[in-house]
């Protein structure tokens, strides 16, 4: 049965732990999980923390008809899913929200908002039926251990260990209050990371997304979610945010997760966009099967139904969007959408479904693009393809239409090449020494170079 346990309300200064790292090219994860980007949808751009299971239900449906047939699966519940009024509590949490629990001090899911978890459920119903979609199930939790658990000093599961030996209540998140941290060099700390994916092992889960690790870096807990995963018998893809990750710790979140944020919250602004490029250029050589920079999630489409902002289309011009997409396929970047998918139009579908795009962020060699020049506010990026072919954007983040070149030994090749548009899928024949085009203002072209046979 899950109980609701009684609100500690304190507050503590905090300290955060650091290691250093070199940077690395990855190898492969152990549990053989997202070994190309991950494609999905997000519910936070829609619905902040206040997603309801019909929501859930309806974005599983629509990726089952419209987009599973494109390469798209991933299912993630977002942010603060264990919030019985979230409507009534602000973005963030209050301090001494009653929040859902089981009697061991793990966050539940709210049955007023997810009524499959009745009787002690929990997300295994909602699991099951992604699953039979042909879906991938995740979800959303933060860092640390509730401080209701530690008010009423709950079990761990699985241990004579109890709240009070796993907590500190130094590193606590600035932005949220419903945990405290947990010391994770204390056995009793992995033992509750360990009864937390046991958890959502039974439950189904196939991602899980642990909030406020990333910035400021929690070296320690993030050594103990991959343990827990690694030891709760079911592959999950692991995903660390918000940003910025520091660069410095690349070796140590590439050994570890397989995706991290390099940005902090990301929304349907021209700033963040063009920020996305500098910081996709100081991960451009650590990505690989298995690890990838996350630049966040796609705010297309209809987004801030019940989340930041007001209740919108994206603020992403057509330009912009084929400019995010092209980054995010060349970085590349995992592909987490944003927006509620049944309100999409025919452009929001036709951008989100074009297999030549999506092959180039999916491609099997998983190598990292990198940027090839840059000057002023134009500049290529390029990436190599398994075929022996690559792909190079050619951006423009000026504010005025500008012509945009490449040569083919800037890329490595020599001889005429053969080049195709992506997005117009469409040949544009042997360019015998480069390619050139007129770019509009925040616009890109994405192509496919080949080299001559």
């Amino acid at each position: 049965m899950n109980k609701t346990i009684p609100v500690l309300a304190a507050m503590l200064l905090s300290s955060q732990i650091v290691l250093s790292a070199t940077d690395a090219r990855p190898q492969p994860d152990s549990n053989k999980v997202a070994l190309t980007p991950p494609m999905g949808w997000n519910s936070y751009d829609a619905y902040g923390d206040a997603v309801l299971e019909s929501d859930v239900v309806a974005n599983a449906s629509y990726m089952k008809e419209k987009l599973l047939p494109h390469g798209w699966q991933y299912v993630v519940v977002d942010y603060r899913w264990y919030d019985p009024k979230p409507w009534k509590n602000n973005a963030a949490g209050s301090r001494g929200h009653v929040l859902t629990l089981d009697e061991y001090g793990r966050v539940v899911p709210a049955t007023n908002r997810f009524p499959s978890a009745i009787d002690g459920k929990g997300f295994k119903p909602l699991a099951d039926q992604v699953h039979a979609m042909g879906l991938k199930f995740g979800i959303h939790i933060m860092r640390g251990i509730p401080r209701q658990a530690v008010a009423a000093n709950t079990p761990v599961e699985g241990t004579s260990f109890r709240a009070a030996d796993a907590v500190t209540t130094n590193g606590w998140c600035r932005w949220n209050a419903d945990m405290w941290g947990v010391d994770a060099s204390k056995p009793a700390g992995q033992a509750y990371y360990d009864s937390l994916l046991r958890l959502y092992a039974s439950w189904g889960v196939d991602y899980v997304k642990v909030d406020d690790l990333s910035h400021p870096y929690s070296a320690l807990e993030i050594d103990a979610v991959r343990k827990a995963i690694d030891k709760c018998g079911r592959p999950m893809v692991f995903s660390t945010s918000p940003g910025e990750t520091p660069v410095d710790q690349a070796k140590d979140i590439a050994a570890k997760a397989n995706m991290w944020r390099v940005s902090a919250d990301f929304w349907d602004k021209w700033k963040s966009l063009d920020h996305a490029f500098d910081l996709a250029a100081k991960w451009q050589d650590v990505g690989g099967p298995g690890h990838w920079p996350d630049y966040d999630m796609i705010p297309f489409g209809r987004i801030g139904i019940r989340c930041v902002g007001k209740d919108r289309q994206t603020n992403f011009s057509h330009d912009e969007q084929l400019t995010l997409m092209s980054l995010w396929a060349i970085g590349p970047s995992p592909l987490m959408l944003g927006g509620n998918l049944t309100d999409n139009d025919e452009w929001a579908h036709s951008v989100i479904t074009n297999d030549e795009v999506l092959a180039v962020n999916q491609d099997k060699l998983g190598k990292p693009g990198s940027r090839v020049s840059q000057s002023n506010k134009i500049e290529v990026w390029s990436r190599e393809l398994a075929d022996g072919s690559k792909a190079v954007g050619l951006f423009n983040r000026g504010d005025t239409a500008a012509p945009v070149s490449v040569t083919w030994n800037e890329l490595k090749f020599s001889g005429p090449q053969t080049v195709r548009d992506i997005w117009q899928h469409k040949d544009l024949g042997k360019q015998a020494d480069g390619f050139s085009a007129e770019i509009p203002s925040h616009g890109c072209m994405l192509l496919k170079v080949s080299p001559d046979k």
